[in-house]
């Protein structure tokens, strides 16, 4: 999988300022806020920017690598009321349109691949998608592959939750994951299935080079024909007082146990 690199020309943000936007989303794409949400957003050369929003002491430390929209410079106030006062938005956000989207023949063919590719099987929970894309960026994960049903959208909380990371790791969506599960094994790599009722746990396995790691959503788990196109099912060795743990506590762990797997040969 390859996408066009583009050297980032940095240039200082503009400090005039400006009226608000008067709408929480503009129906051109949705707002994202936080300095790693932002920043990951700017820097990468695929992700399309309406605008740029910076409170006066943010403003100075803003940098653009490329060709974007002029920063205006708002009161926190007034970023408060348009992005909610929830959000901790640290005087940067940003209005985006998604990424486009990666097809699984961009993940098919890799050779040797930098870390697992992971499913996520029904998981519609942005918080728990986004804190797994942080996960996989940490860990070298390949993209992330998701059904088009029941799974979570790219939004702002997926991004903040993130830290940067939806601007890091392909995600693949698929329209039948089983299709899309016996096609990866047909290109030869190893699909694990995350199961708490496994027998083996994932420490017991032997890393492939081409793995996937498959993940169903936190209480049901994965759906039965997911599991059976599975080449192995795994645990992570939990205390018997506790049932189960979070689906993006389990990710984070598996993956770093095949990070760790693979980087120990």
């Amino acid at each position: 999988m390859s996408k066009q690199k583009h050297r980032p020309q940095t240039r200082p943000a503009t400090h005039a300022p400006a009226k608000a936007p008067q709408a929480r989303d503009s129906g051109n794409g949705y707002w994202i806020y936080g300095w790693h949400a932002v920043n990951a957003a700017l820097a990468n050369p695929e992700r399309p920017v309406r605008r740029i929003l910076a409170s006066e002491a943010a403003a100075p430390r803003l940098k653009l690598p490329r060709k974007l929209p002029e920063p205006q410079v708002l009161p926190p106030r007034e970023m408060d009321n348009l992005l909610g006062r929830d959000a901790v938005h640290q005087g940067i956000a940003a209005l985006v349109a998604p990424l486009p989207g990666f097809v699984l023949e961009d993940i098919l063919h890799i050779a040797e691949p930098t870390g697992p590719l992971l499913v996520l099987d029904q998981v519609s929970d942005p918080h728990n998608v986004g804190a797994i894309l942080r996960s996989a960026a940490a860990f070298g994960a390949v993209g992330i592959l998701f059904p088009k049903d029941h799974s979570a959208p790219e939004s702002a909380v997926m991004a903040k939750a993130a830290c940067g990371a939806v601007d890091m790791v392909p995600r693949i969506t698929v329209t039948n994951l089983a299709s899309a599960l016996r096609e990866l094994k047909e290109h030869g790599w190893w699909v694990i299935g995350l199961d708490g009722e496994a027998t083996q746990q994932l420490h017991r396995i032997n890393p492939s080079k081409k793995m996937v790691l498959v993940l169903g959503a936190e209480g049901k788990g994965m759906r039965r024909l997911t599991a059976e196109l599975c080449d192995e099912l795994a645990k992570l060795p939990i205390d018997a007082r506790m049932e189960s743990l979070n689906v993006s506590n389990a990710a984070a762990i598996a993956l770093y146990q095949l990070y760790a797997s693979q980087h120990a040969q």
